[in-house]
């Protein structure tokens, strides 16, 4: 099999095992579109011993903040994040789904009072696999693809 070769960062991150297909949007959620100058790689569909298929994003200059540590993992919980530092990995970690997302997700309800007051939105996790939260205001619960459509 061919080595996948990519240019290497000095200072950034390195977000690795992403399910295949997920790369674009947690791009997306990170607002990554219009990157600051520095390099930005999205690897689609890279063979994984670990997930047979996977995506990887590599983000030079920035480091992610919880807000957006949590935001991946409700996308891609299989993820691994890699701070570089001085072209090295100085810090490595899975993603992990917290106990309650906070100020991240928007309600499904159109009717929930946190789409309508200035409130955060605020849910806990029911299950995360497969993954469901429940909102704290209304109680209604939301499954994977409406999390994805109201982050």
């Amino acid at each position: 099999m061919a080595e996948l070769k990519v240019t290497a960062i000095k200072e950034g991150t390195v977000i690795d095992h992403i399910p295949a297909g997920k790369g674009l949007k947690v791009i997306e959620i990170l607002h990554l579109s219009r990157p600051n100058g520095g390099v930005l790689l999205l690897a689609s569909n890279v063979h994984s011993k670990k997930l047979g298929k996977k995506d990887i994003v590599k983000i030079e200059g920035k480091f992610l903040s919880e807000e957006e540590v949590n935001k991946i993992s409700l996308i891609a919980p299989t993820a691994t994040v890699n701070i570089v530092r001085d072209y090295g990995v100085a810090e490595k970690f899975n993603v992990e789904i917290p106990d309650e997302i906070v100020g991240i997700l928007r309600c499904a309800n159109p009717n929930c009072v946190s789409n309508h007051e200035y409130v955060t939105s605020k849910f806990y996790v029911v299950s995360r696999e497969p993954l469901k939260v429940r909102c704290h205001y209304c109680e209604r619960t939301m499954e994977e693809s409406e999390i994805l459509s109201n982050l």
